[in-house]
């Protein structure tokens, strides 16, 4: 008899260790939207690429910068300048900056 409880409890553990788990978030994470645009920014596809682009080559160095850190004037030479230090193409650095420059 023991055994068959103690099979049993093992048995329920197992099962429920196996289920999915579902969370529910208590409290969404509101992202303001930027004053006087009515609209919210959607990536194109080249802004897309670039913010992959951004993540992957750049951060293998150093750590990401917030993109709104610079305006579109001081991001360009930025982007040149580790576009060559990253060994990426002139085609990748347009896309880094097209996603960099507009956000």
């Amino acid at each position: 008899m023991k055994l068959k409880i103690t099979l049993l409890a093992i048995l329920s553990l197992f099962i429920y260790s196996c289920a999915t788990k579902s969370s529910v978030p208590t409290e969404v994470a509101k992202k303001e939207e930027p004053k006087g645009l009515p609209f919210a920014r959607v990536l194109t596809s080249e802004m897309a690429e670039g913010k992959i682009l951004y993540e992957n080559n750049c951060n293998k160095c150093h750590e990401l910068y917030d993109t709104k850190a610079f305006s579109a004037e001081k991001w360009k030479p930025i982007v040149e300048d580790m576009r060559k230090k990253a060994e990426l193409s002139e085609a990748d650095g347009s896309k880094i900056f097209s996603y960099v420059a507009m956000q």
